[in-house]
């Protein structure tokens, strides 16, 4: 097997640094353009005008917006995101504790959806129109249909407050807060390293309803793109000749098309999993999750523009790394896309 040739990386690594750089500077101007004021959010709406444009001048808001844009992008360069007005505190530090608990939510959430989405596309297409068929369109269609915030809603008031099933808002009982330390910020992963098996269990109550509810939304996605390809291969001859030599179909799906609809699953996993980093910003409102999404919102209510401009990043920046990689493996797996990249 031919290895990916180094023309085609290197045109899709320029692709990836030109959309980075693209996204940086889109965010940036909407960031300055938008109806908010900064300084004020720092000095006060009662601030003399001369401690008001001390501030501003401060902050480098009174050059014009490309040196503003530059100085900027050198912070960046070195890892300077400002500092955020919400916590007084650099904005990469705050992302830094905040991320962790997205990505934890994110990532659970991406497992649960591929463990029962795949299987359940690949059952509806080898029984099309059956009743598990239909259960699985219907499936996503409602996963499609009704907004994640009020799935949060209900998931709280009928799991959490009537059946006491699951946790309440936050990633742990009020209790448990601090008792462990941080070292990946992965709730489950430090209780367990910390060796407190009480706290992961309680960390696993209150992440599981959120990140069901997430993995809903993914489900419906991977569930409907999974039997899409599924039906597509069933029709090849390949298929048919595996039939007509009396192989089952349990085993024809699994040894034979699975294989061939692998690469185009990549592609969805990594695009659904983007959509939960980034969609993971509603679902932490509901629940109270200390995540960049909750970080973000609160950097909207007072304006601060550091830290909506370093999550906005952070976020894209992880989705076209996701689509990235999703492209580099699909050029790997499949030889055809490997020839055409050359």
């Amino acid at each position: 097997m031919k290895e990916l040739s180094l023309g085609g990386l290197t045109r899709r690594l320029v692709h990836f640094a030109v959309s980075l750089f693209i996204l940086l500077c889109v965010t940036f101007v909407i960031g300055r353009v938008m109806p908010t004021d900064p300084v004020g959010a720092i000095v006060g709406e009662l601030a003399e005008p001369a401690a008001y444009e001390a501030m501003r001048a401060r902050l480098g808001l009174d050059l014009p917006l490309y040196q503003q844009f530059f100085i900027y992008l050198k912070g960046l360069l070195h890892g300077d995101l400002g500092t955020a007005i919400l916590t007084g505190n650099p904005v990469a530090r705050d992302l830094t504790q905040a991320f962790p608990a997205t990505l934890e939510l994110a990532t659970l959430a991406i497992i649960i959806s591929t463990v029962v989405g795949v299987p359940l596309g690949l059952v509806a297409a080898l029984f099309r129109d059956s009743f598990i068929d239909k259960f699985a369109r219907v499936f996503a269609l409602i996963g499609h249909s009704i907004p994640v915030f009020w799935f949060g809603i209900v998931g709280l008031v009928v799991f959490y407050a009537w059946l006491s099933l699951v946790g309440g808002p936050g990633r742990v009982d009020v209790f448990y807060e601090g008792i462990i330390e941080p070292t990946t910020g992965l709730m489950l992963v430090d209780s367990l390293l910390e060796g407190e098996p009480e706290i992961f269990w309680n960390a696993l109550s209150h992440i599981i309803l959120p990140a069901a509810i997430l993995a809903y939304m993914a489900m419906a996605y991977i569930t409907r793109m999974t039997r899409s390809f599924t039906l597509e291969q069933l029709n090849q001859d390949y298929v048919i000749a595996a039939r007509a030599k009396g192989v089952g179909p349990a085993r024809t799906v699994i040894s034979h098309v699975l294989p061939n609809i692998a690469v185009q699953l990549i592609t969805v996993l990594a695009i659904s999993y983007g959509n939960l980093l980034e969609g993971a910003v509603i679902t932490e409102i509901v629940f109270s999750w200390p995540g960049i999404g909750q970080y973000m919102t609160n950097a909207l209510m007072i304006g601060d523009m550091n830290a909506i401009l370093a999550s906005t990043i952070i976020i894209g920046f992880i989705f076209m790394f996701l689509n990235f990689a999703a492209d580099i493996a699909y050029a790997l797996l499949d030889p055809r896309t490997r020839e055409v990249a050359r």
